[in-house]
Formats: structure tokens, C-alpha cells, sequence
């Protein structure tokens, strides 16, 4: 059997809780791999209108720290705010835009390796003199050539990997936290390379900095057998299948259940479904096979990221399925997230059905806990009813829900999308 958790509609409502508690989060990821290369800042301000009117909540920001990667993922100075996006003016003025159309900034939190500005031991650049955190070798771990502890985690190879077990090293991270938290103005989260330190340092930055939501890139291999996903089943078969989204779960479970996490299982399977295996997508409970089907207030759904799609592909999501995937995730418990290119850059028509999906689960009221209820799994065809309120299918197979009181609300490329009148 597979990890069932009881939901928690009546936890604390504290400011680290209260978001998830509510469920109605639906989140842009506002950048892509190659976003350095323009005025960035400026081209989020300008588009802040649309996408407060799109609908979304939060927008997840790249890392705005200075790095020596122009993309921002090796971080060097966390307090200066001058990037390869823009200056610090600029990313000010952009905060201040969204704080007024009320649209939540998500920080990009890289903290499991710094890049060094000095040689230290053993000849490696593990020393942070002459900026702000000037931590020596004890604050990177023994395995990326410092004089700390090992790692709690996996190692990001190539740079110092931060020791989190280190006391000092927290107090620094919390009080950098609360700084984007309370003088700089994020109020969301986005944990980069979740697996390279122990969850339970998650549980103490939230409790630390408290932010109004946090998500967690806990990112796992998909297990594959002959180049083909393996059915994703909570049966002995196949139980190391089931058993990518369980270690999610355990990752949550260890930040005290104060951060989401990707759904990075319901990207997996859904993109092999929607190639004509849509039975994929009903696991052996009858549920959605992802972390969606067993824990949906902490599953954070998405199609594409930076690193996915964007020019990296490194997992890229069928192109000419793309409005299935949306139809799928803007209809389906969980908290879904749209990426930059897919709004912007695909053309006004994937961007308006986007917005109308958005519409629909605002208006219908579907949350990250809603009911859904699986009627067709199919090669050919996949249906749904979520809530009681909307029914949705994709794939080339035809259906329709029955019944005189639903109206068709959204159509497109293989999907279409009712809703049930009052």
C-alpha cells in the first residue's frame, strides 16, 4: 500500500500555514534559462498587470542574489541584489508593483552551495572574505573540500556544498531569510536542490523567516524499465515505481509539513500519458498517480521549468500537448503552476486558454484539496469529475459528462473542459 495522508483543513493559521491551509494558490513561474540575457526586471514590471489580472497569486522570481553564474544558481554575495536581471532600483520598483496588484513574489532560495571568494584549504575557493557572511572552510562541507561536516544530503559537485549542520551557518541563512522577507520584500519561498541538505533545515528557515507559502524542488529520477515509465502503482510489482512520489512525501513530512513540494511524479507520468497512454493516470486506489493522489495540499504541479524545458530540455513536456497538460493541472486538485514560455511566448492563443482554465477553477472554486473522481482511464482518453462542479477530458477519445446541467466552458487541441450550473 502506498502513503495515505490525512489532510489537515484545521491546522494553525500561522503566516507559514495560512496559504496552504486556503489551497487557491496558482502560481507563474515569471522566468526561463535565458531571462538573464534581457532587462529583466523591467520586462516583469511591465507585465505585472496581466498577470495579476491572469489570476495568479504568486510569481516565482530568479534568484536575484549576485552569482557567478549569470543565471543565478552560484550565488556568491546573498546580500547584494545586483544580477545579471537587473539592478537592485529595478527589482525594488518591480516589488513594489507587485505588492500593489497583489500578486506575491517568490524568492528563489539557493543555499546548498556558495561559491567562495578567497583560496583556503586544500587550494579551493571555500573562504568568504571581504563580503557580507564571511564564513571560513568549517561552513563548507568535508566532501566539496571544506573543513566541516559531511553532507546531510546529496552534493552539488563543482562548488563549496554548504554545512548546514552548522549553527553559525543557520543563524546566517535565517537572518539573510527574514531580510528578503521583511526589508526586501518576498514573501514566498522556492528551495532550490531540496535534496542537497536535510528537510528538517527547511523546517527551521520556515519557522525561521516565515514565509507566507514555500515549495520545495525535491527533484527524483523517474524509474524507467527499456526506456519506457514504469507504471506508477502501489502494487509489489512495481512498488519502486510508487515509491518516487513517497520519498517526496517524506521529504515534506520532514520540513514539519510547512512546505510543498513539485509534483515532479505527476509531470513524469503525465507527459508519457498524454503520448496515447492515458491510463497512466489513474493509479490501483482509483486516485491520480502522482503526489496529487495522496497528498494534493502539498503537491505543486507544473508541466516545464528552467531547467525541463526552457533551451536546457533537460525533461521536456510534449510540445503539441501542452493545453492537455494545463487542462489536466488547472482542473485537478493540487496547486498548479504555469511556466513563463507557455504564457508568453507560445502565442496569444495558448495564453488566453491558459486564462480561461485560471477562470474556470476561480470560478468553480477548485483548490489544491477538491475531490476528483477518475471516470475514464483509457489509451485514447482520460475523465474527470472534480468537486462535484467540473468535468474535463483529454485525449483523441470522445466523451461528454451526462446530463443537461453542464455547459461547455473551454475547448481546445484534445480537451475540453464543463461546468455544472447552479
Amino acid at each position: 500500500m502506498g502513503y495515505i495522508h490525512v489532510d489537515d483543513e484545521n491546522i494553525q493559521q500561522t503566516d507559514t500555514r495560512l496559504a496552504t491551509r486556503k489551497g487557491r494558490e496558482i502560481i507563474l513561474q515569471a522566468f526561463n534559462w535565458e531571462s538573464h540575457k534581457y532587462d529583466w526586471w523591467s520586462n516583469l514590471e511591465r507585465k505585472m498587470p496581466d498577470i495579476a489580472k491572469s489570476g495568479f497569486t504568486s510569481a516565482w522570481l530568479p534568484p536575484a542574489s549576485q552569482s557567478l553564474s549569470l543565471e543565478g544558481y552560484l550565488p556568491q554575495d546573498l546580500y547584494s541584489l545586483k544580477s545579471a536581471y537587473g539592478s537592485e532600483h529595478l527589482l525594488k520598483a518591480l516589488l513594489q508593483k507587485m505588492k500593489q496588484l497583489k500578486v506575491r513574489a517568490m524568492a528563489d532560495i539557493v543555499i546548498n552551495h556558495r561559491v567562495g571568494t578567497t583560496k583556503g584549504h586544500g587550494g579551493m575557493y571555500n573562504r568568504y572574505d571581504g563580503i557580507p557572511l564571511p564564513w571560513d572552510e568549517h561552513a563548507v562541507t568535508s566532501c566539496t573540500g571544506g573543513l566541516g561536516n559531511r553532507s546531510t544530503g546529496d552534493s552539488f559537485n563543482g562548488v563549496p556544498n554548504v554545512d548546514h549542520t552548522q549553527s553559525f551557518v543557520r543563524k546566517d541563512i535565517i537572518e539573510w531569510l527574514r531580510w528578503l522577507r521583511n526589508k526586501v520584500g518576498f514573501q514566498d519561498m522556492r528551495f532550490d536542490f531540496a535534496r542537497g541538505y536535510a528537510a528538517k533545515y527547511v523546517k527551521e528557515y520556515i519557522e525561521g523567516a516565515k514565509p507566507v507559502f514555500s515549495i520545495g524542488e525535491f527533484w527524483d529520477s523517474c524509474n524507467y524499465h527499456n526506456s519506457r515509465l514504469a507504471y506508477n502503482q502501489a502494487s509489489p510489482i512495481s512498488y519502486s515505481s510508487d515509491s518516487h512520489r513517497q520519498r517526496i512525501i517524506n521529504w515534506i513530512d520532514a520540513t514539519g509539513q510547512l512546505a510543498t513540494a513539485f509534483d515532479f511524479t505527476t509531470k513524469g507520468i503525465l507527459q508519457e500519458a498524454v503520448k496515447g497512454e492515458y491510463w497512466r493516470l489513474r493509479d490501483a486506489q482509483g486516485k491520480p498517480p502522482g503526489v496529487m493522489g495522496w497528498w494534493p495540499s502539498r503537491a505543486v504541479t507544473f508541466l516545464e521549468n528552467h531547467d525541463t524545458g526552457s533551451t536546457q530540455e533537460h525533461w521536456p513536456f510534449p510540445a503539441k500537448h501542452i493545453m492537455e497538460g494545463y487542462a489536466y493541472n488547472l482542473t485537478h486538485p493540487g496547486i498548479p503552476t504555469i511556466f513563463y514560455d507557455h504564457f508568453y511566448d507560445w502565442g496569444t492563443s495558448i495564453h488566453d486558454q491558459i486564462v480561461k482554465l485560471i477562470d474556470i477553477r476561480k470560478r468553480q472554486d477548485i483548490h489544491s484539496r477538491s475531490s476528483v473522481r477518475i471516470l475514464e482511464a483509457q489509451p485514447s482518453l482520460y475523465s474527470a469529475m472534480i468537486g462535484e462542479k467540473v468535468s474535463m477530458k483529454i485525449g483523441d477519445g470522445s466523451w461528454c459528462p451526462l446530463g443537461k446541467e453542464w455547459k461547455l466552458a473551454a475547448s481546445g487541441h484534445r480537451y475540453a473542459v464543463w461546468y455544472k450550473e447552479n
